[in-house]
């Protein structure tokens, strides 16, 4: 019996991942483990603290098992498949907007489950207004983050991987966490050359330990939500050390109008690895 069997929670031991029944009982679990509801709440307030101004739509891709339109309602929640109190079903390679039209489009844990980076990418530069963001929290790939996704996690994890692509075997099953920082980190010039109007404004690695202490969605939770605040309190100590040990990581993509480019490539601050 191996170790992502007996890590795996009892509402979801031996469910495929790619039953929307999985993603609905993960939406329970958040609600009844008080520190990983405290970590997804200051996820969620990053993502809102991204977006600009205005009443234009924000779209969530891949909302799951997450609650983000309890702080900011009237987001159109999205997934790939039918789950209550989900919005739209949509695939983030077809976006169903109109070109300008949306102020955000936020997502938490999603990206390094998408297998055609480019197509999203082509779609969300087309469907946001100019100012507008994508906002994203993602695995990042540190020293640390390497051993814990590597031997502590059930998803794929290929930091070597030469193609931004991989194989579509399910909606959740596919992934590839280091996909984040091969695209903005590894891969970053590459990605500013493809999609001059993304400009990738800031990137902040975060939480070495916080996620693992809550145990996710295993059966297991490491800290209460009294002792997280004293996790918070130390890795904002620790800051300085993030390169190193985050594995997590807030990315903050502008879509940039025309007149804050030069010669054909957006201007860019090179924040992050």
């Amino acid at each position: 019996m191996g170790l992502a069997h007996w890590l795996a929670h009892p509402a979801t031991r031996g469910m495929d991942l790619d039953d929307p029944r999985t993603s609905d009982l993960r939406r329970a679990i958040v609600s009844k483990k008080a520190f990983l509801r405290r970590i997804y709440t200051e996820w969620h307030q990053a993502l809102l603290a991204a977006l600009p101004a205005g009443n234009e739509p924000v779209l969530e891709v891949g909302s799951g098992a997450g609650f983000l339109e309890k702080s900011l309602p009237g987001a159109i929640t999205s997934e790939v498949f039918v789950l209550p109190g989900v919005r739209a079903v949509l695939d983030g390679s077809a976006l169903p907007f109109l070109a300008g039209s949306l102020r955000g489009i936020v997502m938490t844990d999603v990206l390094h489950h998408v297998p055609r980076p480019r197509a999203f990418f082509s779609e969300a530069a087309c469907c946001l207004q100019a100012g507008g963001v994508v906002a994203m929290v993602e695995p990042w790939n540190t020293p640390w983050s390497r051993f814990v996704y590597r031997y502590l996690h059930h998803e794929p994890f290929d930091a070597q991987a030469e193609s931004w692509e991989f194989p579509a075997t399910g909606p959740l099953s596919g992934a590839n966490g280091a996909l984040p920082w091969i695209l903005f980190g590894r891969d970053r010039d590459r990605f500013e050359a493809e999609f001059p109007e993304l400009r990738i404004r800031s990137i902040t690695p975060t939480m070495p330990f916080s996620y693992l202490l809550s145990g996710g969605f295993s059966r297991f939770t490491f800290a209460t939500a009294w002792s997280g605040r004293a996790w918070r309190r130390l890795e904002t100590l620790l800051r300085p050390c993030d390169r190193h040990l985050a594995m997590f990581a807030v990315i903050v993509l502008e879509k940039v109008s025309p007149r804050w480019r030069s010669g054909g490539l957006a201007l860019s601050s090179k924040t992050g690895p």
